[in-house]
Parts: C-alpha cells; structure tokens; sequence
C-alpha cells in the first residue's frame, strides 16, 4: 500500500514487474528504488526491475539506502534533486516503505541557497518561533502539505531568556540551536532572503532573483531592530559601558557590566512602542538593581529609566507593583525621553525630551553602563510590500489573521499589524489559529478560528520573583492560573527560568497545543 509523502510523491514497501505496471496505468512518471540488492532471498534485482520501468517509459533512479542507517547529506541532495527535476507523480520504494519515508524527509529539510522546485502548498517567510510553530501546527492538520520556511537564519533562538541571561541567570548557549534542528521534518528550508513579494501573482522573490509559487503564504519573519536610527549606538555596542539584551552576543556583556558596576550612573532606555516584549527594558533594570541590592552597593548607584511614552506599563493593573519596585530600587522614571544619539567613547547618551505642548528639545546624559533597547520596524521587504498596511506591518485581521486584501495570505508574529503585544506567548496562541484558517481556505471554507490578543508578559521584577502579566485585546487580564496576577511570586520565576523553555523548544516548536484553546477545524468545519 502506497504512503502519500508530499505533493505528487508516494511510498512503499517493495514492488515487482507487476507493481511497476499498476503505478505506469496510474500516471506515474519516475521511480526511485532505495533498496539496496541483495538484502533477502527472492528479491527483484535493480536492474532487472529498472528494465520494465524504462520499457514502459518511466524515469528510474536507484539511491539505496542500508537498513538501520540514516541518509546522509549526499543521499539527500540526490532524492531532492530527483524532487526538483524529474517528472512527476515520484514513487519510492524500499523493504518497507520507511527508509524511502526518512530519505524524503531528510531531503526536503535541507538548506538551499536556491529554490529548485518552486511550486508549493504554503510558503512560510521566516523561521523564527513563528514560523516553525505554524509549520508544525499545518502538518499536524494535513501531514501531505508540500511547505517551505525560508529564512537565511543559520541559528533559531529563544530570545525570551536573554533577559535572564544579562541578569547571570541563565547561559546564552542553551538559548541557541542550530536551524537545521529546529525545522520541523517534512518541510523544506531555504536558507535565503526575501527580496519581495507577488501576491497577485502568488509568488515571493528570493534575494538570487528566483521565485517560491504558493497556494497560500504565511508571512512571519519578526520585525527589524533599528540598531542604525540612534546615531552612533551601532558603533558602541559592546564596548565601553553600551549593552543590550535584545542581541545574542551582547546579553553576556550585560551580565559582565551588571557585575563591575558597583557605583556611577546606570541608564536604561525604552523606545517608542510598538517592540518585542514590552517590558523586557524594565526586566533589564529590575534585574540590575536587584543584583546591586543583593550585592549592597545599590545606593551608590544612580538608576535612570528613559522611556520615549508615557506609561510605565500599558496594562493599568501591573501598574502599582512595577512602581513599587521602582520606589524600592530608588530608580528615577522619566517619560516622553527617546534616545536619538549615543557617544560610546566619551559615554554621553543624548536624548529628545518631547514636552506637553509638543515642543521638543536635546539633553544629554553621562553614564557609566547604558542598557539600550533599539526603535523596532517592519522588515524593509515586508514595509514597501504590497502586503504592508501604512504603518509597514502586514495588513491582517486581528481576529482571524487572514490578509484583509490577499485572502490565501496570513500572518502571525512580530510582522503582523494585530494590535497585541509582540510576545512568544502570543505566537503560542496564534499558531494554531492561522493553522485552522489556512486549512480551511485551503478547502473553500470561511476561517473561524479567533485570536482575541492574547500575550504574556512575565516581569522579572527581582531575582527569584515574576509578576506574571497576561492579557488580551483592550487590556482585559486573561490570567491562566486562579491567582491574583498583579503578586509578584516565585512560582513564577519558576516558570520563567525552567519550564517555559522547556515548552518552547519540546512544546510549540513540536506543534504541541497545550492550552490554545484551538479547536482543530477539518476540511468538515
């Protein structure tokens, strides 16, 4: 019996003359053999079934595979390649159809810095949390979809733990893995760019020039840090005092300022909104302090938060606990300040304090460590596309996800203009719920699938506690445990050091659904 594997590509266990013959009548084009000769008595020899396939016209390829071993990178790019430029229907074969399964696999997760075969079900733009997640989510619905994740990425990062990192709380290594793990078995990975975006014509451009055709889109390839609009912060980074733990390779740098500053100016900066993790400045701050309070050089230490909006944090019920902790580390909160320039050598921050009335003037500051967190926009391919709306985010639903304009394009993430938090709690929510629509659209049916806003914020308010923020669309608390949410607690530091990771990587990345609330909606409704 035949497996169904991708697009126009089946499976099985052995075959003789006679199975050759049914797959010619059925409309198959080429045959793959990845059984060795020789393994048992009475099998069919290559040659002799490659004869009565080529005397009925069909395409043969043999690429054996030995029992118990798994394909290597040569086998691989051998089976894409029958993939990508034989004709189609492919049929493969082995003992039992399993090694032809994992060669099939094996070939369709390998990087490319091309697209050889341009026709898909979905292309995905991005490989981040979003975009794996999402990938998974599909295959659990429809395990015969043809996708691509594209994305030149060579690493897939947890960046929730950053903050953790640049606190002495976790290693930056255990935040990291290379791509290729991550992308989930099945799917194709190109390692490119995006150049730009077709969707009246169902294509995505690469930055080689060639073109990715899909049947739906999911566009999720997060948002950009502007590192470049702050004059002279890009220079500065990671040497004298300028840190940030919004980069992999600046979070240690963090830790290592936090340990030697033991008096001076410590300023900490939030652009405005909207930014990944909206409290992960504070985080860097609240950590800071609690560090210099452990270690009783806090008082000797001027803390200086410089937030380009007006609110501490846009949900009015975490509001009192976070100012308690600012009272209590004795930090000095200035609003409407948005760092425009940063002189690393001479450590001068200068920033554009914008009054009541709308006028706005410079001041500048000296520092002795500076934690920055840089303005975030739509990646440029995403802002000038025809997918972006004026704002340069894609131009969703904010319930369904589903394009406003292009009804076989979604997104989900960073990238897309929901007005929720941009958080990985929210990319939990969302993935299932693009993942039901597209099915459906898929099978001419209305989405019905709803995301009402749900994000996460877990507020490192000091070593060994978090308050636990989450909410949805309009602020609405939507708290997971029966707890006051607004307590800073241990269990939740517990939750934050140990067990979200531990999701994140064996939970949604794995397509796992726990706690989406996201029924999975069949081709049936």
């Amino acid at each position: 019996m035949s497996k169904q594997l991708g697009n126009q590509i089946t499976a099985s266990g052995q075959i003789d003359a006679e199975g050759i013959r049914q797959l010619a009548a059925s409309g198959c084009k080429t045959i793959v053999n990845n059984r060795p000769d020789g393994e048992e008595a009475h099998q069919p020899s290559n040659a002799e079934l490659q004869a009565v396939a080529e005397g009925l016209g069909l395409n043969w390829v043999y690429l054996p595979l030995t029992a118990g071993q798994q394909p290597d990178g040569q086998l691989s790019r051998d089976f894409r390649d029958v993939m990508d430029k034989l004709p189609k229907p492919v049929h493969a074969f082995c003992r039992t159809g399993r090694r032809s399964e994992m060669i099939h696999q094996a070939a369709r997760a390998l990087p490319s810095t091309s697209a050889c075969s341009s026709a898909f079900d979905v292309v995905i733009v991005g490989a981040g949390t979003a975009g794996v997640s999402v990938a998974t989510s599909l295959l659990n619905r429809d395990s015969s979809l043809n996708i691509v994740l594209v994305d030149p990425a060579q690493n897939h990062d947890y960046q929730a733990a950053w903050t953790l990192v640049g606190a002495g709380e976790y290693e930056a290594t255990h935040t990291r893995k290379p791509m290729a793990d991550v992308i989930p078995k099945g799917v194709r990975w190109v390692a490119q760019a995006v150049a730009s975006f077709q969707p009246d014509d169902n294509q995505v451009t690469l930055a080689d020039g060639s073109v990715l055709t899909y049947s739906q889109l999911v566009v999720c390839p997060g948002l950009k840090l502007n590192w470049g609009a702050i004059e002279g912060l890009t220079e500065a980074l990671g040497s004298n005092g300028v840190t940030s733990n919004y980069r992999y390779d600046l979070a240690q740098y963090t830790w290592e300022l936090v340990q030697k500053t033991r008096k001076g100016r410590a300023l900490f900066t939030q652009p405005a909104m909207p930014i990944k993790c909206a409290g992960a400045p504070q985080k860097a701050m609240y950590l800071s302090c609690s560090n210099w309070e452990e270690k009783k050089v806090l008082n000797d230490i001027e803390v200086e938060m410089y937030n380009a909006g007006g609110v501490v944090f846009g949900v009015p019920t975490f509001v009192p606990p976070l100012m308690e902790y600012i009272k209590r580390y004795n930090a000095k909160v200035s609003f409407s300040h948005n760092l425009v320039k940063i002189d690393g050598p001479s450590k001068i921050a200068t920033f554009e304090v914008t009054s009541a009335d709308g006028q706005k003037q410079r001041i500048e500051r000296s520092f002795d460590m500076i934690h920055v967190v840089p303005p975030q926009v739509a990646p440029d391919f995403v802002a000038q596309s025809p997918l972006a709306n004026a704002a340069g985010w894609v131009d969703v639903d904010p319930h369904t996800m589903q394009h406003v304009r292009f009804p076989n394009v979604f997104s989900l993430g960073d990238a897309g203009s929901m007005p929720n938090a941009k958080t990985t709690a929210a990319i939990r929510k969302q993935a299932p719920i693009v993942a039901s629509n597209l099915i459906r659209v898929r099978n001419r049916l209305a989405p019905l699938a709803d995301y009402d806003g749900y994000g996460a914020c877990p507020l490192t308010v000091e070593k060994g506690k978090v308050v636990l923020a989450e909410f949805s669309y309009g602020g609405k608390l939507a708290p997971t445990f029966p707890l006051n949410p607004a307590v800073p607690r241990r269990l939740n530091w517990m939750l934050k050091k140990h067990v979200f990771p531990a999701l994140y990587w064996f939970g949604a990345l794995k397509g796992r659904e726990w706690l989406t609330a996201c029924a999975k909606m069949d081709s049936k409704g």
